[in-house]
This record gives structure tokens, sequence and C-alpha cells, in this order.
């Protein structure tokens, strides 16, 4: 959600699939609320839906993070989807989740290469934007996977499914599960992260509804979608508020970092845990009682949905426009407002079904 196998993934992922895999995801973004002058960047150009797809195109993988579960699962993805459609993939990005700066080098970068398009998981809504417009100044498509950009930096965003389902769906599943009272926290990735911030925004709205009254948000803490620093922030959390009854953790690598801690610890069983995590990060927690239920997407289908929304942008099949339709695989998919194309509604993982899930 913020790494080989997503357990890789989401140890990154955690997006930890914030997930990522850490999920840096999950880390890790779904829509960005943030407004902007123009939408989607998508010019003057018209849609050719019947356009032939290119052969031959080179798409840069831009993630948050390299290494990291989540997203070597989802770059595989886009990989996989490239080689179907006869292009070519590269990818490039920081080690660190964190490297706003770095993020913005590596975009430099594949404009210098003149990639004929990139898909972008960004670390923060606007620092990028300069880099990128420069990139479509110069013909490139961008697509931004995962966690957005403003809507005038990029030419579509390809989300891993609604935010305010994300957002929505996480509150009703720890709400379910702490009986609709008592405090929670949530455990976020960066404070800067795109996705973590729109999805946390929806969480506080689901919990105005009334029937959370009894449901109280204490803290948001970030572990910066690093193992080492969610480990440390789950334990500070239950020390400063010892009647914490839940926590979210939107992030792939902070609900396995807050799995293995609560999983050693007095509070097992007792605090209930739920977000955005890996089936074969959490399969373990599930098992062994720590955590009774969580979800996410799938972060291949992700990446290939990318990749494949590269393809057509830059074949002129679509320019990013609300209401233009594409067919990606065996489904046809609508651009929504602002260039947004969502992916689906997020599965979520049990000790019924884990076990059909291997990523």
């Amino acid at each position: 959600m913020r790494k080989s196998s997503l357990r890789r993934a989401c140890a990154a992922l955690a997006a930890g699939t914030s997930l990522a895999l850490a999920l840096t995801a999950c880390g890790g973004t779904t829509k960005n609320n943030s407004k902007s002058d123009s939408a989607a960047a998508t010019s003057t150009a018209k849609a050719d839906p019947n356009a032939a797809l290119k052969k031959g195109l080179t798409v840069g993988f831009l993630p948050k993070q390299v290494n990291n579960p989540y997203f070597t699962s989802a770059d595989k993805g886009g990989e996989q989807a490239l080689t179907e459609l006869g292009g070519k993939y590269k990818e490039v990005g920081p080690s660190s989740a964190t490297d706003t700066a770095g993020q913005v080098s590596y975009v430099n970068t594949l404009t210098q290469q003149q990639v004929n398009a990139m898909a972008v998981s960004a670390q923060d809504p606007g620092a990028l934007c300069t880099a990128l417009k420069q990139a479509m100044s110069n013909g490139i498509k961008v697509v931004t996977y995962d966690s957005d950009t403003k809507p005038d930096c990029r030419n579509a965003f390809v989300s891993q499914a609604s935010a305010e389902d994300l957002g929505r769906t996480e509150v009703q599943l720890l709400a379910q599960q702490i009986g609709y009272k008592g405090d929670i926290a949530i455990l976020s990735a960066a404070q800067t992260a795109t996705n973590q911030n729109v999805w946390i925004d929806y969480m506080k709205k689901e919990l105005a509804d009334p029937k959370y009254k009894n449901v109280k948000l204490v803290k948001v803490a970030y572990g910066n979608d690093d193992a080492q620093q969610s480990f440390q922030q789950t334990q500070g959390l239950l020390q400063q508020y010892p009647n914490l009854k839940g926590i979210i953790s939107p992030t792939t690598v902070g609900i396995k970092a807050a799995a293995q801690y609560l999983s050693g610890s007095k509070y097992k069983g007792k605090v209930k845990l739920t977000g955005l995590g890996t089936p074969n990060d959490m399969r373990k927690y599930v098992k062994n009682g720590t955590v009774d239920a969580f979800e996410l997407w799938d972060p291949a289908k992700l990446g290939d949905l990318a990749a494949r929304t590269a393809v057509a942008l830059a074949s002129g099949q679509i320019t990013g426009k609300e209401g233009e339709t594409f067919k990606a695989g065996s489904t046809t998919y609508t651009i929504g407002k602002d260039g947004v194309i969502s992916l689906g509604k997020p599965t979520v993982f049990d000790a019924k079904n884990i076990d059909q899930f291997n990523f």
C-alpha cells in the first residue's frame, strides 16, 4: 500500500498495499483532492478510440521506493503488460520512500532518456509537478499510479480503488471488530503521502456518522513506511493510550510492523488491527489470531493497468479527459473526473479466504 515478493513488498509496504509493502503504498494514493487550474493536463489533443496501440514504446516506471515488495509486485505487473503489448519496460527510483528530491531527479532522467511515457507513484502531490510538466512538454505521457500528483501535472491517475471506499471501509472493518466502541488510532506512512492523507480524510468523515459516536480517534501516527519506525510507533501508541481498542494502518509496511508488535505482546487479540496489507505478509497474523481482517487490491493488476493506460495515451486512444473509454486487457475503463481511472473495489482478506491468494 509503501520487496520482491509482496512479502517484501509489504515489508516495505508493510504499503506496505499502502501497502508498501512496505505498501508505501500503500503506502500506500487514490484520488487527490487538490484543486488545479486545468483538468488532467490533456492539452487540446483529441482521443481516437480506434487508434492502433503502438509497438516498441518505452515506459519508465518510477515507484515511491524501489526494492519495496509492494512496488516490486506492481511494477512487475507493468512489465508483463508491456511485454504483451510489444513495449519496453524500465524502472528507476529512490531507495527511500521519503526521498522526494530523488524522485524529481529520476523524472528528469526519464525525460532526458526520451521515454514515450512514464508511470509515477508520487511521494508528494506538488513536488514533482515542475519536472512532470517539463516531461509532458517534451511529448512524454505521464500516468500516476498508487499515489497521485495534482491533476494538472499528469495525463491520468490510476487509482487502486476509490479513495472514499478505501477510507470508509477500513473504519467499517475496525468498528465491527471493536463493537463500535473505544479509542482507535491510525498508523500512517509519511506525513506528506498523498494517498494516505486522502484516505485518512475519508476515515474521519466516516467516523462523523452517528453510529460511531462511541468510537474516538485519539491519534494519527507516522511510521514513514519504515518497518522499524512503524513497529516503534505501534509500541508508542499503546504506551500512550493503554485503553486503545484498535489501530488502522493504511500502509503495507505499517500494518505488518504493527502486527509483528501486537503478536508478541500482551495486546494480541485484545487490540484489533486492520488496514491495507498483502496476503503473504499478513497470513501468519491472521492465522495466529492477531488480525481478524484487512484489505487491499492486487498491486500487480494496478501496475498492469498503469502500463496499459500509458500505452493507450502514447498511442492516442485517450488523452485523459473525463468520459473517455479504453480497453485494458478484457476490461473497459471509463476515465473519471480529473483523469482518474479506478482499478476497482478492495478485497477483504480473513481466515476464510486468505489462502486463496498468493501475493
